[in-house]
């Protein structure tokens, strides 16, 4: 068995992030012995050193996430001059974000994980919203502060993902020609629904392209403009049925279809 090699990953938090993304590259590595040590609080020069001595003993890789720009520059020039292969996962964004928001970057550390009440809450809700996309578990549906309801690719996954990092719990059920909703989304407070819809010729465009992206036939009944028209009709009517808000999410982004649900829903 060969010896695995070493990435040493360093940040001046935690070191989560830097984790989870390395992490999540190795997966495209999977034949590869490869052990990963983290350094968190890395805060002073002599850590620096110290650190990037004994990945060097290793002839590791060095993997970083440090916001103080001083210290990150100290970390690339020092595996520069000992011949350590580098990368800096959070500089080149911080930059960019500077060049766009025109303002520079607070340079704390620790402020993406604030183990503060706020935190927990977009944890949960995000936790929440990723186990009840789809229609899956309907039994929760009246445990969400919002459901959304709509037919195939009206941008509900994406608005409760949007919705969730924002703190909120989001439920979405698909409607289905044919087969009934679940019976728990009539048991949710009229107030926290909002059905989607959407310019039919927009949902033909979105579903070829779906269907062409899994090398399907994007002429498919999927994508046919009077079996969409039809499908729209039928949700339309379903919507005036029942006393929910309707959003149309057509050309909209995902940031301004979200902020309408909420004012919508007086939730803003």
């Amino acid at each position: 068995m060969p010896e695995p090699q070493l990435v040493y990953l360093l940040s001046d938090a935690t070191g989560e992030t830097v984790e989870n993304i390395v992490s999540a590259a190795l997966t495209q590595f999977r034949g590869k012995a490869v052990r990963m040590k983290r350094i968190s609080n890395v805060r002073t020069k002599t850590q620096v050193y110290e650190a990037l001595d004994e990945a060097l003993d290793h002839r590791a890789l060095v993997v970083y996430t440090i916001v103080n720009r001083e210290l990150a520059q100290l970390v690339h020039d020092e595996c520069d001059s000992l011949g350590l292969l580098n990368i800096d996962l959070i500089t080149p964004l911080l930059m960019r974000l500077s060049e766009f928001f025109g303002r520079s970057p607070k340079e704390t550390p620790g402020l993406l994980h604030g183990m503060d009440e706020e935190y927990f809450r977009r944890i949960e809700a995000v936790e929440f919203t990723v186990k009840h996309d789809d229609g899956q578990e309907p039994r929760h549906l009246p445990k969400a502060d919002i459901v959304l309801v709509g037919v195939s690719r009206t941008s509900k996954t994406p608005l409760s993902i949007y919705l969730a990092y924002r703190g909120w719990k989001v439920a979405n059920v698909p409607l289905v020609k044919g087969i009934d909703p679940p019976a728990e989304l009539f048991q949710v407070d009229p107030g926290r629904v909002a059905g989607l819809i959407i310019d039919p010729q927009r949902l033909v465009e979105i579903r070829a392209s779906r269907l062409r992206n899994l090398e399907q036939n994007p002429r498919a009944a999927y994508a046919d403009y009077e079996l969409i028209e039809e499908e729209l009709k039928l949700s339309r009517r379903f919507f005036r049925s029942n006393p929910w808000v309707v959003v149309d999410v057509s050309g909209k982004a995902v940031e301004e279809a979200a902020n309408e649900v909420l004012v919508k829903l007086h939730l803003k």
